[in-house]
């Protein structure tokens, strides 16, 4: 134990607590605080100065290091013919170097005395959901020494860095500090403050400043600075904790703030919001559930989640983005509001949750109090632009802040810098992927910064997102047979929210200008494949289809575009109706490019029937009309293709061949993918026909494979019942079971088995039938309804016979061996590092190392630290 925490147990024991209450309120052992109370004085560093088999030595150590200060360990080993291990000549040539250092010549600075409390708030409320943060703040104060967690109010910084200093005390035998700021408004007094919290004597100051005399009472210390709520005082502490780093050794601070220092020495973590899953096991609440019913029972007495409020609060949570705040803050509103009331009132959260802990702070007794803090501390420029990019839903990036946000005072030439300045704020937050960088604002402070927009400037920025919506969708047709198509599906994509708000502006502004724009959006036919799913891409033009503000182009396409979408969900009856219209409108305006998109669709439908002379007239007539209008090229080889399967059913596989192969050929030459995925489906069905299975299998395969870059449930759907075709006929009943499992349920998930045709439906049986014979009925049903439960991605990795990618799980380590904690510590041996040098990476006192040290040599089976690497490296177990 170090001095702080001696006086601690002291004065509490004075106090009346009891020893056990002392061990539960310090999170200490009964046995240590019967140690502390043995103890007539504080104890001294706590780290052990034991002797070493290498001090004999010392005298030729200390000559070899006078004679050059820089000689190695290595060398010294050589030199001095040592026989011993090379960690403890280490030992004892680091310790003579302490020694001989001006700066490390006492435990204590002339005149200081340290408190004899650490400050560090207590909290009545348990701990809740931040186990593996507390881990990483661990490993980051065991290689850095300042760390900053970042993040915006209310998301649980303080009680973060309060456990972490309560949790790691040990390993300062100093001791920790934790100075709270937000009271503060003077940078000037800052110096001060923290003296205060160190309990500086004031009589031994002279003339020193008191930054100079903080600096000297730190000089020698091994301590923890916890300074909590630097936001608004970013840059006065930058100055002054790159004073203390540059002046000190020992010395390791924590801060927690809103806005990130930006000095060199710092190591940020950003601290992001609660989730309502956990990440190991989707099946399992997440912490933001768990804290809702932690606070949620404390604020009503007996409240406990069941089966029918699960879903309810889980909708809480999420609305709440998982901030911690603000689920304590809405379980307070649970002594006059359900669960389901709650959860149908947060869209004015902001109003809604203003009571909670009367006893905290201020800026914490109501939500809007917490934000209006973080906005308080924003440049003009900042609190302008957080405004504007409130138009965007999910996220955006930084061209299209400067395509719909610039403008007077937040000009494209300082956009850059402004964003900078609200992700350093903790106002957004910036995610990569595919080497791409976006942003994304919590929905809480997305609501804030769109209350500062009067009703006139929100309509201008609304209609600015939807052009901006209309232009991408735009681009992505004109790509589309191209070789960025795959980079404009991604954008679709990852725009899915933004498309979804625009296009709800455009419904609820009855503008012309809007209409027009998001009418012509949702008009375009392929959307389904990376925007939105198949059913929700029907919704949406079927919500236009029913606006009378329409211009007259638009209506013909938006029908030919339900009549394939209803086509795909197997609803034949309604897309004859949808097509006839289609076809007729189109006939009327001379819209041959339109007219040639329904006749095609209405082909789809009638072969999908059972029709197969109407559906080849259909297609071939929309194939002549196409040859009219070469820049249609998407739809030209959709009607390819969909012509090439009609020729399989009816057994012209050779012209089927012969379609599939068009589009192959022209896909790749311009390298195109999507399409590319069906004409190699359509081979892989071609040669499922003519008996080479093996060669199907490995065309289907492929064409699953293509599909990965795009959110194509309907085409994935089709590749895998193939796949599975192909392995009964190959034998392989076990495999084609379970990918008959997994495309039948896909199939559920947006429309009929096979679009709704018998003929194929009945083509599926033979093969079902084969895989049946195959396994049983039992094992056959059992594999079944193992597919049946497969995502997209557990598909395509079963079809691709690979594994899933997963990330590190607390139960990766042994059941029987290494706890975590021992793992970390076996490690740091492995590497080399003695006892003190473990201590001062994991953050913790050395005689906790030692005891790990003696667990882990003794559940490895080994004697010795230098064997610890070796036994690793062969244990199964153990290896990384």
């Amino acid at each position: 134990m170090n001095a702080d925490e001696w006086r601690e147990i002291v004065e509490l024991r004075q106090t009346g607590e009891s020893i056990s209450g002392i061990a539960t309120r310090l999170k200490v052992s009964r046995n240590t605080v019967r140690r502390a109370l043995e103890f007539k004085a504080p104890p001294r560093d706590h780290r052990p100065r034991s002797g070493s088999s290498a001090d004999a030595l010392r005298p030729r150590i200390a000559a070899a290091l006078d004679a050059d200060p820089d000689v190695t360990v290595a060398q010294l080993h050589r030199e001095l013919e040592w026989s011993g291990s090379r960690n403890t000549l280490a030992s004892t040539v680091r310790r003579i170097k302490e020694e001989r250092s001006p700066r490390t010549t006492g435990t204590r600075a002339a005149g200081t005395r340290m408190s004899s409390t650490t400050d560090i708030p207590l909290f009545s409320t348990s701990f809740v959901g931040r186990s593996e943060e507390l881990h990483a703040i661990r490993v980051l104060l065991g290689d850095s020494r300042l760390v900053t967690v970042a993040g915006p109010g209310g998301i649980g910084k303080t009680r973060l860095a309060a456990e972490a200093a309560t949790a790691y005390r040990r390993a300062f035998s100093d001791g920790i500090r934790f100075v709270e700021l937000a009271s503060l408004r003077s940078e000037s007094l800052l110096p001060q403050t923290i003296l205060d919290a160190l309990r500086f004597d004031e009589r031994d100051t002279g003339d020193r400043s008191a930054t100079e005399s903080l600096l000297e009472s730190v000089r020698n210390k091994h301590l923890l600075l916890v300074l909590d709520n630097c936001e608004h005082l970013v840059s006065a502490c930058a100055e002054l904790i790159s004073l203390i780093l540059r002046n000190t050794e020992h010395v390791k601070i924590l801060i927690t703030s809103r806005e990130v220092l930006s000095i060199p020495d710092e190591h940020v973590h950003v601290l992001e919001p609660l989730s309502t899953t956990d990440h190991r096991d989707p099946d399992r609440a997440g912490a933001a559930i768990e804290l809702f019913e932690n606070r949620a029972s404390a604020a009503l007495s007996g409240f406990s989640i069941t089966d029918s409020s699960r879903d309810a609060v889980r909708r809480v949570c999420t609305q709440l983005d998982g901030i911690p705040l603000a689920i304590e803050l809405a379980c307070a509103r649970l002594t006059a509001l359900s669960v389901d009331d709650l959860a149908d009132r947060l869209d004015d959260r902001l109003s809604l949750l203003t009571t909670g802990n009367r006893g905290g702070p201020s800026r914490h007794r109501s939500l809007h109090a917490t934000v209006e803090w973080s906005y308080d501390l924003c440049t003009t420029q900042e609190q302008v632009l957080w405004a504007r990019l409130s138009v965007f839903s999910e996220g955006f990036d930084l061209a299209m802040a400067e395509s719909i946000c610039a403008g007077t005072p937040v000009g494209p030439a300082s956009m850059l810098d402004t964003l900078a300045g609200l992700i350093g704020k903790s106002v957004l937050q910036r995610t990569t992927s595919v080497g791409r960088v976006r942003f994304k604002m919590l929905e809480t402070i997305r609501h804030f910064g769109a209350s500062k927009l009067s009703d006139d400037e929100k309509s201008e920025l609304r209609v600015a997102h939807l052009r901006w919506c209309a232009e991408l969708v735009q681009t992505a047709r004109l790509s589309w047979t191209g070789a960025e198509q795959e980079h404009a599906s991604t954008r679709l994509r990852e725009n899915r929210a933004n498309l979804r708000s625009a296009l709800q502006t455009a419904l609820t502004d009855r503008n012309h200008e809007t209409l027009h724009l998001a009418s012509n959006l949702v008009a375009t036919w392929f959307l389904w494949s990376s925007a939105f799913s198949v059913r929700e891409h029907r919704m949406w033009v079927t919500e236009f289809l029913a606006r009378d503000e329409l211009t007259e182009d638009v209506v013909p396409k938006l029908y030919a575009t339900l009549g394939v979408l209803q086509t795909m969900q197997g609803d034949r009856v309604e897309a004859v109706r949808t097509l006839d219209t289609a076809t007729q409108r189109a006939r009327e305006l001379g819209d041959d490019a339109t007219l040639a998109f329904a006749l095609q669709t209405q082909g789809l439908n009638t072969y999908l029937g059972g029709d197969f002379e109407a559906g080849e007239r259909h297609l071939s007539d929309a194939l002549a009309l196409y040859e009219r209008f070469p820049g249609i090229t998407d739809l030209m080889w959709t009607a390819h293709i969909e012509m090439g399967m009609l020729c399989s059913s009816n057994g012209q596989n050779d012209r089927a061949a012969e379609h599939f192969e068009f589009v192959h050929a022209q896909a790749s030459a311009t390298g195109e993918k999507w399409m590319l995925s069906y004409a190699v489906y359509g081979l892989g069905l071609v040669a499922l026909v003519r008996g080479r299975h093996d060669e199907a299998i490995t065309l289907a395969i492929d064409a699953l494979a293509l599909k990965r870059a795009f959110d194509d449930t309907v085409g994935a759907t089709l590749v895998t019942d193939l796949l599975a075709w192909a392995e009964a006929a190959a034998g392989s009943g076990e495999r084609a079971a379970v990918l008959l499992g997994a495309a039948s349920s896909m199939w559920d998930s947006f429309g009929m088995q096979l679009y709704g045709s018998q003929h194929w439906v009945q083509r599926r049986e033979v093969y079902e039938s084969r895989a049946r014979t195959a396994l049983g009925d039992r094992a056959y049903s059992a594999s079944h309804r193992r597919g049946s439960t497969l995502s997209m991605a557990e598909l395509i990795a079963y079809a691709l016979d690979e594994e899933l990618s997963a990330g590190p799980e607390p139960s990766s380590y042994p059941v029987v061996g290494l706890s975590p904690r021992e793992r970390d510590i076996a490690q740091c041996v492995a590497e080399g590092l003695t006892n003190k040098e473990v201590a001062d990476r994991l953050v913790l006192s050395v005689r906790t190392v030692e005891g790990h040290v003696a667990h882990v040599l003794r559940k490895l089976g080994v004697a010795r630290r230098h064997q610890v690497a070796a036994a690793l490296a062969t244990s199964p177990s153990c290896r990384v």
